[in-house]
């Protein structure tokens, strides 16, 4: 009988994504409600990668291993992962939902007969061991549950900021055990890696995020909320009017089309709430709104709202910040 919840771990140069991490804790979440043991895979050419990992709260850690895994390609990581996931039979196999994860999982879903339960925000468990994923549809305006009658293996992806990283918890040090998976025609070989123009900043990595949208009025206001963002140790976004007014540069948009985040705090300050906005911020662990329209969509999913004028609540904000910091 199926049993046993399965986390891919991606890694990329010799690291572990963000967002693994945040897979592990839902899969950890998943084990706890399903009283069922969570164990991690790590697809490589050796084991030293598995036994950083091992660190967290697993049953155990496999370590499926191949010179082919050296780098990724489609092929090798389908053949790899088909091999484990046959070899445990778990009833789920939890992944981060990365552009690599959506270039294999399919195919790998499709060996198993079995499709992916993509992008999902949450879960929900019952007693009987039924679980509810729900996932975001129709950019992000509505929710759907979705059960599948698959029989195991069930593949779900979680999308980045679904849960935190440091939700994930630390064990005292699983097994960690190698399998030899066997590969077949690799058909495809992988080039350079293409770079990316370097950001100024990466907001995934911020804790706290002071965002402005068109509430700002004009780019001289900008300062107000860059001294707020400085009060609170924190760093400056914006919504894409901003960005292509080019009052900021493009590396500080939060949104579908800018970058994607979760810090602990996020202050939304003249900021309406448009849903291309929301997906990029949804996540945050607090969020604060400011904004003069009461019926404004952003106060919908914010912690704790301010119907004002933000240039009588910003100077207010900040002075009060620096009061505590004293």
């Amino acid at each position: 009988m199926s049993n046993g919840i399965l986390v891919f771990a991606e890694h990329r140069a010799g690291a572990f994504n963000k967002i693994t991490f945040e897979a592990i804790a839902a899969a950890q979440q998943l084990g706890t409600s399903l009283k069922q043991p969570v164990t991690a895979v790590v697809l490589n050419k050796d084991a030293g990668l598995a036994r950083e990992i091992a660190a967290f709260n697993f049953d155990k850690v496999i370590s499926a291993e191949n010179d082919k895994l050296a780098e990724y390609t489609p092929d090798a990581y389908t053949d790899a992962m088909q091999h484990v996931v046959r070899a445990l039979d778990p009833r789920y196999v939890i992944m981060p939902h990365t552009y690599l994860v959506r270039d294999f999982a399919p195919k790998l879903a499709a060996r198993f007969g079995r499709s992916v339960v993509s992008d999902c925000l949450r879960f929900a468990a019952d007693d009987g061991g039924s679980v509810v994923f729900s996932r975001r549809i129709f950019l992000g305006k509505i929710d759907a549950d979705v059960v599948t009658e698959d029989e195991s293996p069930v593949f779900a992806t979680f999308q980045s900021g679904a849960f935190r990283g440091e939700q994930s918890e630390k064990g005292t040090g699983a097994p960690v055990e190698s399998m030899a998976v066997e590969i077949g025609e690799v058909r495809m070989h992988p080039e350079p890696a293409f770079q990316e123009v370097k950001q100024a900043v990466d907001l995934s990595k911020a804790d706290v995020i002071v965002a402005i949208g068109r509430g700002i009025k004009s780019q001289e206001h900008i300062a107000l909320a860059e001294q707020l963002a400085a009060a609170l140790g924190g760093d400056l976004a914006a919504s894409r009017p901003i960005c292509d007014a080019g009052w900021l540069p493009i590396d500080r948009q939060i949104g579908s089309s800018g970058q994607t985040v979760a810090p602990k705090l996020y202050i939304a300050l003249g900021i309406s709430g448009a849903i291309q906005h929301l997906v990029g911020m949804k996540n945050a662990g607090t969020i604060v709104a400011v904004n003069k329209d009461p019926e404004a969509p952003i106060f919908d999913i914010a912690d704790y709202g301010i119907v004002g004028d933000l240039f009588d609540v910003i100077p207010t904000l900040t002075e009060e910040v620096k009061k505590l910091k004293g």
